[in-house]
C-alpha cells in the first residue's frame, strides 16, 4: 500500500504543479510572462558565472571518466550486450536530444550572430561571420552533450549496473542512502517530470510554429494559432500511435527515418549550395572553436558590460536550457544504452552528435550567411521561416523545403513519443515498460497544454519557467557527479581495475601482430 502511495504521490504532485503553472499561463498570461521573465533575467545575471563553471566542470568530469580505468565498466551485467545496433542508438539519442532544434536554428542562428546580434565584431563583417560559426559550434557542441551524457550515464549505471529503479533520485543513493527514497528523492523525481513536461510542451508549440511557417511560405497556408493547433492535434495522434507500438518499434523506426532524411537533406544542400565554401567554413570554424575553446567556456565579460547582455541572452540561456532538458534526454539515452561500456557511452555521446552538429551548422549556416552577404536580406523573416527563405534562393529549393517539413514533423513525433515513454516510466516508479494508458494520458496532456498556452500567449512564460527550473536541477547534477564518482571508485577497488598492463612482453621478444 505504501509503495502504491509513493508512486502516486510523484505522479499526482507533478500533475497538480503543472496544472497550476498552465492555469496561470492561461488566466494571466501577461503577468505570468513578466514575472517569469524577471526571475529568469535575475538568474542569468546573478548565476551566469555558476553556469559557466558548472558546464565546463561537467565536460572535464566526463573526459576524466573516459580515460579512467572505470571506463571499462559495462552498463549492465558483465556479459551484457547492447540492445540496439550502434547506428540506431545514435539516431535515437540524436532525435531525442537536439533533432528539431537543429532544423529550427540551423540557418537562423549563424545568421543572427552574423547580421543581427553579434558576440564581438560589428554586424556584417568578416570577423562577425567567423564569430557566428565559432559560437554556434560552442553553444550546440560538446558542452551541451556533456550535460546529457552525465545524466544519462548516472541513470544507466545505477539502473542497469546496480539494478536499481530508473529514477534520478536513485543516482544519489551513495550520498543520501535510504533518504533517496524519502522526501528529497520525491522532490528530485517531481522536478524531473515537471522539467520534461514543460520542455516538451514548449517544443510542441515551437515545432508546430516552424511546420506552419514552412507550409505558409510554400503553399500560403495561414500562419496562425488555428493552423498550429491542427498541426499539434495531427502529430499527437501520430506520436500516440508510435508510443503504443513500444520503444523498440516506434521511436527506433522513426529515429532511423530521421537520420536518413537528415543525411539526405544535408547531402543535397552541400551539393546544391556553395560546396567548397561549406567545407572551408567547417574546417576554419573547427580551428577557431578549438583555439578559443577555454576562452569561450569561461567568458563572462566582467570587464565589458556591452558584451554581457549577449552572453546572458545566448550562452547562459543555452547552458540553462540544456540543463533543464537533461532529465528528459538523460532518462531516454540511459534507457537505450544498456550493454555499452562507460567509455564507449561517453565517447560516442560526446563526439558523434557534436561532429554531426558542426557539419549541420556549417552547411545551413553557410547557405544563409552567404545569401545575406551577397545582398539578400534574410533578417526580415521570422526564425521559423529563415530556413525556407534560404532554400527559396537555391536550385531545387522547393524539394529541400518539403524534405525539411517532413523532417521537422518526424523529429516532432519522435521527441513527443520519447517524452511520453519517459513520463510514463517516471510516473510508474521507474518501470522500464510503462503502460500504454499512462503514455496516452501524458501524450494527450502534452498536446492540450501546448494548445492552451498557444491560445493564451503563455508559451513564452512556460519556456521561462523551464530556464528557472534549471537552477535547482544544476545542484542535483553536482550531487550526481559526486555520487557517481563515489560508486565508480568503490567498484574500481572491488574489481581491481587498473591502467597497469596485466602482461608485458619478455625481454627481446616484442609482441608482433604480423607474426603472432
Amino acid at each position: 500500500m505504501k509503495k502504491v502511495f509513493n508512486k502516486n504521490i510523484i505522479y499526482s504532485t507533478s500533475l497538480i504543479i503543472m496544472s497550476i503553472l498552465v492555469l496561470m499561463g492561461v488566466a494571466i498570461p501577461k503577468q505570468f510572462q513578466k514575472f517569469t521573465e524577471n526571475l529568469r533575467d535575475s538568474i542569468t545575471v546573478n548565476f551566469g558565472w555558476f553556469y559557466l563553471l558548472l558546464v565546463t566542470a561537467i565536460l572535464l568530469f566526463c573526459i576524466f571518466i573516459i580515460v579512467n580505468p572505470v571506463g571499462q565498466i559495462r552498463l549492465g551485467n558483465p556479459n551484457s550486450k547492447p540492445e540496439h545496433n550502434t547506428l540506431s542508438w545514435i539516431a535515437m539519442m540524436f532525435s531525442a536530444g537536439m533533432g528539431i532544434g537543429l532544423v529550427f536554428y540551423g540557418a537562423a542562428e549563424p545568421l543572427s550572430h552574423y547580421a543581427v546580434s553579434t558576440p564581438n565584431a560589428p554586424e556584417g563583417t568578416k570577423e562577425a561571420l567567423a564569430d557566428a560559426f565559432r559560437f554556434t559550434f560552442f553553444h550546440w557542441g560538446i558542452h551541451a552533450w556533456a550535460i546529457y551524457a552525465l545524466v544519462g550515464l548516472a541513470l544507466a549505471y545505477f539502473g542497469f549496473r546496480k539494478q536499481e529503479k530508473s529514477l534520478l533520485s536513485v543516482t544519489l543513493k551513495p550520498l543520501l542512502g535510504v533518504h533517496s527514497d524519502g522526501f528529497i528523492g520525491k522532490i528530485v523525481d517531481i522536478i524531473t517530470i515537471i522539467a520534461t513536461v514543460i520542455g516538451v510542451a514548449t517544443t510542441l508549440g515551437f515545432g508546430a510554429a516552424q511546420i506552419n511557417g514552412g507550409l505558409s511560405f510554400l503553399f500560403g497556408i495561414p500562419n496562425n494559432i488555428i493552423s498550429q493547433s491542427i498541426i499539434i492535434l495531427i502529430t499527437t495522434v501520430l506520436f500516440i500511435m508510435s508510443a503504443m507500438s513500444g520503444l523498440g518499434k516506434g521511436v527506433k523506426i522513426l529515429s532511423n527515418v530521421n537520420l536518413i532524411l537528415a543525411v539526405g537533406i544535408l547531402a543535397l544542400s552541400i551539393v546544391i549550395g556553395p560546396t567548397v565554401r561549406i567545407f572551408d567554413t567547417l574546417t576554419d570554424s573547427i580551428g577557431n572553436y578549438l583555439q578559443y575553446f577555454f576562452k569561450m567556456s569561461f567568458r563572462s565579460a566582467v570587464f565589458d558590460d556591452t558584451k554581457r547582455e549577449w552572453i546572458n541572452d545566448w550562452t547562459i540561456f543555452y547552458w540553462a536550457w540544456w540543463i533543464s532538458w537533461s532529465p528528459f534526454v538523460g532518462v531516454f539515452i540511459a534507457r537505450i544504452s544498456k550493454g555499452r561500456t562507460i567509455r564507449e557511452f561517453l565517447t560516442v555521446v560526446l563526439l558523434i552528435p557534436t561532429i554531426l552538429t558542426f557539419l549541420w551548422f556549417s552547411t545551413f549556416g553557410t547557405l544563409s550567411t552567404n545569401l545575406q552577404s551577397s545582398g539578400v536580406n534574410l533578417t526580415k523573416f521570422s526564425t521559423e521561416e529563415v530556413l525556407f527563405a534560404t532554400f527559396n534562393e537555391y536550385s531545387f529549393g522547393i524539394v529541400l523545403s518539403i524534405i525539411a517539413i517532413i523532417l521537422i514533423s518526424t523529429f516532432f513525433v519522435t521527441s513527443a513519443d520519447s517524452a511520453t515513454y519517459v513520463l510514463g516510466m517516471l510516473s510508474e516508479d521507474g518501470n522500464l515498460n510503462p503502460s500504454n494508458k499512462k503514455k496516452v494520458t501524458w501524450g494527450i496532456l502534452l498536446a492540450l497544454i501546448a494548445v492552451a498556452l498557444m491560445f493564451s500567449g503563455g508559451l513564452g512564460a512556460l519556456q521561462n519557467t523551464l530556464i528557472i527550473v534549471a537552477l535547482p536541477f544544476s545542484f542535483i547534477i553536482i550531487f550526481m557527479m559526486i555520487s557517481l564518482l563515489i560508486e565508480l571508485y568503490h567498484e574500481k577497488e572491488e574489481m581491481g581495475l587498473s591502467i597497469t598492463p596485466d602482461r608485458n612482453p619478455k625481454k627481446n621478444q616484442p609482441f608482433k601482430s604480423y607474426e603472432d
